[in-house]
């Protein structure tokens, strides 16, 4: 069954890397983020997307999230979460390539468990993919969905920053 708004975030554990190290420039071990219990007493902007370095994640969902980011904190979002079923390390080196660690939080999925949870799977299989995340975005607030965008097959339309603004409140 797919999340909708009135639900209550699905327990999930993501992980996240946000250090690197200075020699060889890779992403530190990851440290992991329980989804319910980091969303308490907060208002949250969260979008996911089928995979990092994607084009049109890499061109279009993470940068509407970027440009919006004042929007979304003067309307008391207080974090942004961007979530795919790559692992975190994948998701550091993505996020530095944004230069938006600290901005935006860089959640890996790797196991699709929480992608699952929200019934938000997408079989790519056939593309050798496997299984994904559908490209989506929803505000959380205390725990609770109060928006849910799910996009069309292919498509980038309701699940950018802008619109996200608009619903915030």
């Amino acid at each position: 069954m797919t999340i909708k708004a009135g639900d209550l975030l699905p327990d999930g554990v993501l992980s996240e890397s946000t250090e690197f190290d200075s020699t060889t420039q890779c992403a530190m071990a990851p440290k992991e983020v329980d989804v319910v219990e980091t969303s308490k007493g907060k208002k949250i902007a969260v979008f996911g997307l089928p995979g990092a370095f994607t084009p049109t994640c890499s061109a279009k969902h993470v940068p509407s999230y970027l440009e919006n980011l004042a929007g979304l904190k003067a309307k008391g979002v207080s974090e942004v979460w961007c979530v795919a079923t790559n692992d975190a390390f994948v998701m550091a080196h993505w996020g530095r390539d944004f230069k938006a660690i600290g901005k935006i939080r860089f959640l890996g999925d790797g196991s699709a468990a929480w992608t699952k949870a929200l019934g938000l799977g997408l079989d790519l299989n056939a593309r050798g993919m496997g299984l994904r995340m559908q490209r989506f975005s929803m505000l959380v607030d205390n725990g609770v969905i109060k928006t849910v965008n799910i996009e069309a097959p292919g498509k980038f339309e309701v699940s950018d920053g802008a619109t996200m603004v608009k619903q915030a409140g």
